[in-house]
């Protein structure tokens, strides 16, 4: 089919790699693995989503499924539907990548993200998918309110506490969260200042959203705002910037709803999940209040799987994706803006005040180093890299870390380095990378 699953579905160029004819097998295939019954489907802003949307409703309806279209949604609000309604779901997205990619990903019955082996599946039978000759289609219907509810479900998330008096910039990366964010926030009390929300099919995640919070930090200081939010495309993750100017981003934001949580009595267990990306200084942090960390892989399911086998309320990413286990089966990013600014608004303090006590960040340097995508495990795992790693994290003992591992999404070798002092990071970073590029050999 020219297209894999990656950390979070499958992605690809729209139309070049994922296709409607992709997008129409694997309605089939997912059906054969979830079985049919109905559907619920939903997208982002892209200029190929609906193209896709109607090629994925369409194999699965030909398989007998039921199909309820939610239209634009971000990815939490179609897990919520699907939730609601106990059915399996899938989302046309990619999440933080450009318009010309798009991809899809699947939700288990009830909303939650596939397991390795549902994956595996569901990607045997896309490989083996075949037209199918039976007489009955499913029907596929457009959802008349799906906003509405959803809005209600992120509201309650406040217990009936409100942001009164609160100015809130809020960036939509001109994508799903386009309409829902400032319907959200200004439900519960906000006053709202929104940016990058009007989505024309190509310029979603363009200079905006999470990945690119300058433009949020300009708003912000401009408006005199007590905080932004800035969403990705799918806004299933956020990232958040302080009345300063000051970024707060996932660790950050795990950092304080963690001491929230905590300090309320709230933290099963006292311990929450984060992945192996989480900055040093968040783990450092967390031990200090005696709060203990479940270590999981990179990617939002991983962290979810985690939560649910270890009866966790807390997980997340430094990218901005946080799951709340009792109110959410997956990251979402308007729902933790809006349980972050409560925390902050009970505390008293100003947000850039309660981060920088929450936790002290460990320089870190990230870089992604271009590997084709046959190649990148191999590289990443070969002995070279495995000196080179091992020869780093002796110089740093256990003052620093050292991560490098193969993108789930992307032809990428991804390098984190963290160190006492932003130098000796960005030097030990220098050094792994060039020992990658010289074994992925000339581009």
């Amino acid at each position: 089919m020219g297209v894999a699953f990656g950390t979070d579905g499958i992605r690809g160029a729209a139309n070049v790699e994922l296709t409607a004819e992709v997008a129409v097998a694997l309605g089939r295939a997912a059906t054969a693995v979830l079985g049919t019954g109905t559907w619920c489907i939903g997208s982002d802003t892209r200029a190929s989503s609906p193209m896709l949307s109607a090629a994925l409703a369409a194999g699965l309806a030909s398989s007998g499924a039921d199909v309820i279209d939610l239209g634009v949604l971000p990815t939490p609000g179609i897990a919520y539907h699907a939730q609601a309604r106990r059915a399996p779901a899938a989302v046309v997205s990619a999440s933080h990548n450009p318009w010309t990619d798009n991809g899809i990903k699947l939700l288990a019955p009830g909303g939650r993200k596939l397991t390795d082996a549902l994956e595996a599946a569901v990607s045997a039978n896309l490989t083996a998918a075949a037209p199918t000759t039976s007489p009955v289609v499913g029907r596929i219907t457009r959802a008349s309110d799906p906003v509405g509810p959803y809005v209600d479900h992120l509201v309650a998330s406040l217990d009936g506490r409100r942001l009164d008096g609160w100015l809130v910039v809020l960036d939509c990366a001109n994508g799903a969260a386009s309409e829902v964010a400032p319907l959200a926030l200004r439900a519960a009390g906000a006053d709202v200042v929104v940016i990058n929300d009007a989505p024309d099919g190509n310029n979603i995640n363009d200079r905006c959203g999470s990945t690119h919070p300058d433009a949020l930090r300009d708003a912000v200081r401009a408006h005199g705002a007590a905080a932004g939010l800035a969403f990705d495309g799918d806004a299933d993750r956020v990232v958040a910037v302080a009345g300063d100017g000051s970024i707060v981003d996932g660790d950050h934001i795990i950092a304080i709803c963690a001491a929230d949580l905590h300090a309320r009595g709230r933290l099963p267990g006292d311990r929450i999940a984060l992945t192996v990306m989480s900055n040093l200084g968040l783990r450092l942090a967390l031990a200090a209040r005696g709060i203990g960390v479940v270590e999981t892989p990179v990617g939002d399911r991983y962290v979810l799987e985690a939560m649910e086998r270890d009866g966790l309320a807390l997980g997340g990413e430094q990218s901005g994706h946080v799951i709340f286990s009792n109110l959410a089966t997956t990251g979402d990013g308007v729902l933790t803006g809006l349980v972050l600014l409560d925390a902050v608004a009970r505390s008293g303090q100003s947000l850039a005040d309660f981060a920088a006590a929450a936790m002290t960040r460990l320089p870190q340097v990230l870089r992604n180093v271009a590997v084709p995508v046959p190649d990148r495990d191999t590289v990443a795992e070969s002995p070279d890299v495995a000196a080179a790693v091992a020869d780093a994290e002796e110089e740093l003992g256990a003052t620093g870390r050292v991560l490098l591992r193969p993108s789930g999404t992307e032809p990428l070798v991804r390098v984190m380095v963290e160190a006492p002092s932003e130098a000796q990071a960005l030097a030990i970073a220098d050094r792994l990378c060039d020992v990658v590029r010289k074994l992925a050999g000339p581009r």
